[in-house]
């Protein structure tokens, strides 16, 4: 496709068209309420939550996608000067409200862009959106699979948000008298939510302008800002941390429970000389032993992540995620056969490139790729850095004010690759995008 004319959760390039598949933070960079530069497409449940996360933002520049249904634009070669007609499919992501894959097809070929999403085999509406996808395909392949590539490493092998929901209540149930914490980010995981309440018959604690987005979202008897009502409380991920945990423990008894795809594992803070402090949580990745604190998790001969971790005194770790891990990402490319392969995540925690494992799926022999050095890629997470540092002005700061504007998270400090993740979402498309 040639340069200017399609941008997808991408703001800062010059496109004439642009598309977002969903309104979390890390695909939204660099939009904003003021931003004016074209028409943008998203699903009609994006749109309505749109208002709410962009106030006063002009909502003339929103085109609504149903999805399912094919959709033309019009664009002008920027080259030529002459028309051209590119279709567009959203296609339910199963990710979060509202999120959706984009299907384009055009003199370009077709190809598909995930964004974040779960590809569950055995989920009802993930098998609407199969049928769907291979209804839309009509037998082609695609030129070009933009992938959410989040855990595209063998490592990483999920239950069903079902299944983790289902561990989620067995863990509440199990401390009928303690109070319950969980961690979740401002969009996301309300199936887990619902699933809690429906199966314990209570009602969930939410801060008031997460209780605004239940309500936008049609959730009106389940949510509450009263603590007196419910000892459940969904809290914002940056308020979950083992300090938190240990305070409230010392007024009532209380568990915190993170459902996340991600490892966590407690360590020592980094430069934390007194051994006796606070612990941090951090990443984990490949075959390696959790370190202190609480029972060891250990990935399993087969690979596979254990369900539940205990990793803290006071916190669970449950394997609840909303982006689709290794065998449903490899089912997904089977099932769309692309001609190539670009990861939308290109500075993952895990990162490797997802041709290194399903080249041969796309006829590419996997011996071409091989896994970047150590050097390689700490070369490259120090280019990407420097750039983001020069692109938002941080390098004006001193040592000491950058520490401060660090992120606190899990009573740690974000890693630098979380930082760069959220930098490398979303792609310009462009007519070099060729195996």
């Amino acid at each position: 496709m040639e340069k200017g004319l399609i941008s997808v959760d991408r703001w800062s390039d010059h496109s004439q068209v642009y598309f977002l598949t969903h309104l979390h933070s890390d695909h939204t960079q660099c939009l904003s309420s003021s931003w004016t530069k074209g028409p943008l497409f998203c699903s009609r449940l994006t749109a309505k939550l749109f208002p709410f996360k962009f106030p006063n933002f002009n909502l003339s520049l929103l085109r609504i996608l149903e999805i399912g249904s094919w959709h033309s634009v019009s664009l002008v070669s920027p080259s030529s000067g002459s028309e051209t007609t590119v279709d567009v499919m959203a296609i339910d992501a199963h990710h979060c409200p509202g999120a959706v894959m984009y299907l384009f097809r055009g003199d370009f070929g077709c190809m598909l862009f995930t964004g974040d999403f779960r590809w569950e085999a055995t989920n009802e509406r993930a098998k609407i959106g199969r049928t769907m996808l291979l209804h839309a395909l009509e037998g082609d392949r695609v030129n070009i699979l933009y992938l959410d590539n989040t855990y595209c490493n063998p490592s990483f092998s999920f239950p069903s948000r079902e299944a983790a929901a289902q561990q989620v209540v067995d863990i509440i149930a199990s401390h009928p008298k303690h109070d319950i914490i969980i961690g979740i980010d401002t969009l996301g995981k309300e199936d887990l939510l619902l699933y809690i309440s429906r199966s314990l018959k209570v009602k969930i604690w939410v801060w008031p302008e997460r209780l605004q987005t239940m309500h936008l979202l049609g959730f009106h008897d389940i949510f509450t800002t009263k603590t007196s009502l419910t000892r459940i409380r969904a809290v914002p991920r940056y308020s979950f941390s083992i300090n938190t945990l240990e305070g409230l423990n010392t007024v009532r008894p209380t568990i915190g429970i993170m459902p996340s795809g991600l490892p966590w594992v407690v360590k020592p803070s980094e430069g934390n000389d007194n051994p006796a402090g606070p612990p941090s949580i951090s990443h984990h990745c490949g075959n390696k032993r959790i370190i202190n604190g609480g029972p060891r998790a250990e990935i399993n001969k087969k690979g596979k992540l254990r369900s539940v971790v205990r990793f803290h005194q006071y916190i669970y770790s449950v394997p609840y995620s909303e982006h689709s891990c290794f065998p449903e990402i490899e089912d997904f490319i089977k099932l769309v056969q692309p001609i190539n392969i670009k990861g939308i995540v290109s500075s993952s925690f895990c990162y490797i490139e997802p041709l290194y494992y399903f080249g041969g799926l796309c006829g590419v022999n996997p011996s071409s790729q091989r896994l970047p050095r150590k050097s390689e890629r700490r070369e490259k997470y120090e280019n990407i850095e420097a750039k983001t540092k020069s692109n938002s002005g941080s390098s004006n700061f001193t040592d000491a004010e950058n520490r401060k504007r660090k992120i606190d998270f899990l009573g740690s400090h974000l890693r630098r690759v979380s930082i760069l993740r959220r930098a490398q979402r979303g792609v310009k498309i462009v007519e070099n995008d060729s195996p």
